[in-house]
């Protein structure tokens, strides 16, 4: 089966209507391009679990601080598409941002608070704003009941739930477990930018997360902090620009141990190329 690529939004908008009149439920997975093994398997999951399944590609200016980030960002559309057909995708919306922002890339009005000002926010301020305006948009385009986002941007996760309450949008957030290489390394398409030293050190960052379980028993946030940073910047490759242990929900820092609380570990990671991010659970 031929997949369909959709350029304009108005005629997305005319086929999910119909295809919610027709009962169809819809799956909707937005990337930025770049694809890789992660997000086929957000592609796999809302293939199983809707009828038609919608990935939108658009890099998305608003959410870019620097213009030569956003400049060099992976393009790739043709292997993209060729991907996405070998996953199952249904659709392909494929927009211009004159497509997105018809009246120019105004961000939204909405108030995030706490929660787009640390980690993330504070060394990318207006980022989530950016985040939440093109989702917020493509959510009004693509109508699904279904959205899946991967666990990979945790923070950027745990804000789109809350635009989702925000703005009232009626779809699901599922997020999905994050993929990674055999050594432990996220799967991102920020991976490829990086030198062959750097790669090769890059593994530390999951590594030292994972070697925090042996330490939170004994020791204090702020020291598990530490003893994280400490190791991953034993590679002069790597330098940590923050790791923060949050609660998942708020992402408030935790400053005390609690009993039954799931905590978050959230990571950003310098190289003199791109930027690395990560995270994971603690119970």
């Amino acid at each position: 089966m031929d997949i369909n690529i959709i350029y304009h939004a108005q005629k997305m908008h005319d086929l999910t209507s119909q295809l919610k009149k027709d009962g169809r439920s819809i799956g909707f997975v937005p990337t930025m391009g770049a694809l890789h093994a992660g997000h086929v398997s957000l592609i796999e999951k809302a293939k199983a679990e809707n009828d038609i399944v919608v990935c939108s590609i658009f890099v998305n200016p608003t959410q870019f601080n620097d213009p030569k980030d956003l400049e060099n960002y992976p393009r790739m559309p043709e292997m993209d598409i060729a991907l996405l057909k070998s996953a199952g995708a249904d659709i392909v919306f494929l927009p211009t941002p004159s497509e997105i922002y018809p009246n120019g890339p105004q961000l939204l009005a909405i108030s995030l608070g706490f929660m787009e000002e640390t980690m993330e926010g504070a060394f990318r301020p207006g980022h989530f704003r950016g985040v939440a305006t093109v989702v917020n948009r493509l959510f009004e385009i693509v109508q699904p009941a279904n959205s899946y986002f991967g666990e990979k941007d945790f923070q950027q996760l745990a804000i789109i739930r809350k635009v989702v309450v925000l703005l009232n949008h009626t779809t699901n957030i599922v997020g999905c477990p994050t993929l990674r290489e055999p050594d432990g390394l996220a799967m991102s398409s920020r991976n490829m930018l990086l030198t062959t030293e750097q790669r090769k050190a890059a593994p530390l960052i999951y590594k030292a997360m994972e070697m925090a379980k042996e330490f939170i028993p004994h020791h204090s946030p702020a020291a598990v902090i530490e003893l994280v940073k400490r190791y991953i910047q034993k590679s002069s490759y790597l330098s940590v620009q923050y790791f923060e242990l949050v609660n998942p929900d708020t992402l408030e820092d935790i400053s005390n141990w609690e009993e039954g609380q799931p905590v978050q570990g959230c990571i950003a990671v310098l190289t003199e190329g791109p930027r690395l991010i990560d995270n994971i659970r603690y119970e």
